[in-house]
């Protein structure tokens, strides 16, 4: 398989014909890994809420109460990595292989300084931030842990998604799905220790003590920030020196940005930036808005998003290969792969995404019991799953087609899109039904607003405007 992979990408930037059949093999090669190492995350999330949702409503509600700021963190990172990463496919796409491990070198020294940066804001702001979103003292203390805890590992975060997204533009999303993998299993096992104090249980009919240190939701934080500190150095292991395309160890370069390079990813990910910034606001305030609802409904609220992770796997693997295939496809000046991968990249995603959308709908009940024993957080998140089942195929248009523009440089439109759907369509009619209907509510407008943007963003790659935006390479 990964040798058909090697050939087709080869056919792409040597300017040889695609046939449709082969456009889509291809495109099936590159999302797979993708989709397995999603499946393994959502499945391992689950166990990783699970074992903060033992502990009760409102440990988790102190962690759900943080979440989206963790996102805008998580956000910035990941546009830093995408602002390097895009710049890498376009240049592997027109077989400028020097230029672009020149490309790692800038990204590596860029990301680090920055996700330092980062790290600094966010600690200087976690004390007083569970007050800011209107959380209540019973959990505020330990929601400024976790937070805490989380932003002090923000530079292994970064190069987790430095490396991920740069072998990924390569063409290699084999080697990111499975240390993806890796991470999501290490999470679970630092977790496990972490979180609860030493007990014993029974294994085959034997009392065995089982070590822990009882750190409750600063452990799982401090759990997870472990497996990507392990996962970081792995992950740049492989781009560094054993990528074929990327490994830096075998020619001499600078590791100084140049002005060139830096104005480049700014280019890319500075509009991501503020789409980050005013899209993740809109998730704060939407967490203000739960939160005068009580903790039964921030762990529902909580619980669902992360159940509802059940339906993005294909979502997201088409976006990393939309990503992949169109950055590479333009960088060789194929504009014609450029179109076509982008409409079948939009149409597996949304039609794989929708089957999950429908299994998800009749199994709600049973996802959210496997996050939570409140029989109140499970009844309440599984009525809002369920509603939120009919937004999936508009989400997965949004997901793949922004995927598909962020591989084309073309980041400031889409931001613009994401921003007036998430402020016009959901927040401000969710804070007069939230009112109303409580968390039901909020969800409906969730709904409405993901179906909103997807038909914006089919509507943007339906034209040719989206394609204008390649990168200079020389």
């Amino acid at each position: 398989m990964a040798g058909s992979k090697e050939i087709l990408l080869g056919r792409i930037r040597d300017g040889e014909p695609l046939a449709l059949g082969q456009q889509v093999k291809l495109t099936l090669y590159l999302c797979g890994p993708a989709i397995m190492a999603q499946l393994a995350s959502v499945l391992l999330q689950f166990i990783d809420a699970s074992m903060v949702g033992s502990l009760g409503a409102n440990p988790s509600a102190s962690i759900g109460l943080v979440s989206t700021t963790t996102w805008i963190f998580g956000g910035f990172a990941m546009a830093a990595a995408q602002g390097f990463s895009v710049q890498v496919a376009h240049l592997i796409g027109s077989n400028d292989f020097a230029q672009a491990r020149n490309v790692v070198r800038q990204g590596l020294v860029s990301v680090i300084v920055f996700s330092i940066c980062l790290s600094v804001a966010g600690l200087s702001i976690a004390g007083p931030l569970p007050g800011w979103l209107g959380g209540s003292p019973e959990i505020n203390g330990a929601a400024s842990a976790y937070f805490r805890t989380y932003v002090k590992f923000l530079p292994a975060s970064q190069l987790v998604f430095l490396g991920a997204t740069m072998l990924s533009c390569s063409g290699n999303t084999k080697v990111p799905a499975m240390l993806n993998v890796m991470m999501c299993v290490l999470d679970v096992i630092f977790n496990f220790l972490l979180i609860f104090p030493a007990r014993d249980i029974s294994l085959f009919g034997l009392q065995v003590t089982v070590p822990g240190a009882g750190m409750g939701v600063r452990g799982a934080a401090l759990g997870t920030g472990l497996a990507e500190a392990v996962t970081a150095i792995a992950m740049l292991y492989f781009l560094l020196v054993r990528s074929k395309e990327l490994n830096i160890v075998h020619e001499a370069g600078s590791f100084r940005p140049t002005s060139h390079c830096l104005k480049h990813a700014l280019g890319i990910c500075g509009p991501m930036w503020v789409q980050n910034v005013i899209m993740r606001g809109a998730h704060i305030a939407s967490t203000v808005i739960v939160a005068p609802l009580g903790a039964v409904a921030i762990a529902a609220n909580s619980f669902a998003i992360t159940a509802e992770s059940f339906c993005y796997m294909p979502g997201y693997g088409m976006g990393d290969a939309a990503t992949t295939l169109v950055g590479q496809s333009l960088g060789a000046k194929r504009r014609d792969l450029v179109r076509s991968f982008s409409r079948i990249t939009l149409v597996l995603g949304m039609g794989m995404m929708s089957a999950l959308a429908v299994v998800m709908f009749f199994i709600a009940p049973q996802l959210m019991s496997l996050l939570s024993s409140d029989p109140d957080v499970v009844a309440l998140g599984a009525r809002v799953l369920r509603i939120e089942a009919f937004a999936e195929a508009g989400y997965a248009a949004s997901i793949v087609a922004y995927g598909a523009c962020v591989g084309a440089g073309d980041t400031t439109v889409p931001s613009i899109m994401n921003l007036a759907s998430m402020w016009l369509v959901r927040i401000v009619p969710a804070i007069f039904l939230t009112r109303m209907y409580g968390l039901v509510g909020y969800w409906i407008c969730m709904c409405v607003e993901l179906n909103v943007r997807g038909l914006l963003f089919i509507c943007r790659i339906s034209g040719d405007k989206w394609m204008k935006n390649m990168i200079k390479t020389t």
